[in-house]
């Protein structure tokens, strides 16, 4: 296990595995369709998480192995870091931009499962949920641009609280660590004038807009396509993993503020329910596109059927 946040001589708050499982990479890319408009699911690979009592909080005893059990699952949990690609008329939009190296050996596959003749360098837009390592460290590689022709779009309100040394200076971890990576992966775009903010709710095109869900990070933004009347709903860390489902009021330790964070993901769990659109959260497995269903007081993750329907064209 290798962690990168970590509190004097304390436990790793964060525990991540470097072992892979698989011997051999596997396609990470899974179309759909929100009315007319191409959605495609991309998968920057997946990592081991360690469900440590460091990291999880407001959980009740013995409440994480149930729920773990219940899901046929064990830590450390297989989590599935997403990004979407929106083909929207003459624009090709991601939402986030994944992790390159900042998560480990695992990772940093988003850019080799972009589709030809649709490399990187093509992407027009990138919106960014928030500012964390495995949501913006696919920015750069190294010192190159990875979306050099991009705008990066990121809420105001995100880049004031991860650009401001005050804040930082008395930052716990695992922000602490986070604050550290916000300058190599976000400031060259700042430079080169490529970083548009915004605030609160912003439609950037028709049938794509912006709405707040701050709790998880001072500026977390979630963002919504509506089209055909299908609507799907990009989460990014709403929920961090499928036991924050069943329980919203599971906190992890990324969360900037957990009580905001617990009572933002409990309204859009409830609104998801209620209403029945997809949502699209960036960790729970790929390709994260799926329905929340409410079962009493709790919700239930229904992942998308996977559709392999499309004709073969005759030459």
């Amino acid at each position: 296990m290798a962690a990168y946040a970590q509190e004097s001589s304390d436990k790793p708050i964060i525990s991540l595995s470097t072992v892979s499982k698989l011997d051999h990479g596997q396609p990470g890319i899974y179309r759909t369709k929100i009315g007319k408009v191409d959605v495609i699911g991309v998968s920057d690979g997946t990592v081991g998480l360690g469900l440590t009592k460091e990291l999880i909080q407001n959980a009740k005893p013995g409440e994480v192995e149930r729920l773990l059990a219940r899901h046929f699952e064990k830590s450390p949990l297989d989590a599935s870091v997403n990004a979407f690609l929106i083909r929207y008329e003459n624009k090709l939009v991601l939402v986030d931009a994944g992790s390159s190296e900042l998560v480990g050996p695992t990772a940093s596959k988003l850019p080799r499962c972009s589709e030809r003749p649709e490399p990187p360098e093509s992407i027009t837009d990138v919106f960014i949920t928030h500012i964390h390592p495995d949501h913006t460290g696919g920015l750069m590689n190294g010192n190159t641009k990875v979306f050099p022709n991009s705008t990066i779009h990121i809420n105001k309100r995100e880049v004031d609280y991860w650009f401001s040394k005050s804040i930082e200076a008395t930052a716990p971890e695992p922000q602490k660590t986070f604050f550290a990576q916000v300058d190599p992966k976000i400031k060259p775009y700042i430079d080169s004038g490529q970083v548009k903010t915004f605030e609160g709710v912003t439609e950037f095109f028709p049938g794509f807009r912006s709405e707040p869900a701050y709790g998880h990070t001072a500026g977390l933004t979630v963002y919504i396509l509506e089209n055909g009347g299908d609507k799907v709903m990009f989460w990014g860390d709403v929920v961090n993993i499928a036991l924050q489902v069943d329980n919203p009021d599971i906190s992890l330790r990324f969360d900037s503020d957990a009580a905001a964070a617990s009572a933002t993901r409990r309204s859009l769990l409830e609104d998801a329910a209620t209403k029945g659109y997809i949502v699209a959260p960036a960790h729970l497995p790929f390709p994260g596109l799926g329905h929340i269903r409410k079962d009493g007081q709790a919700y239930t993750w229904v992942p998308l059927d996977y559709v392999n329907d499309a004709q073969e064209k005759k030459p």
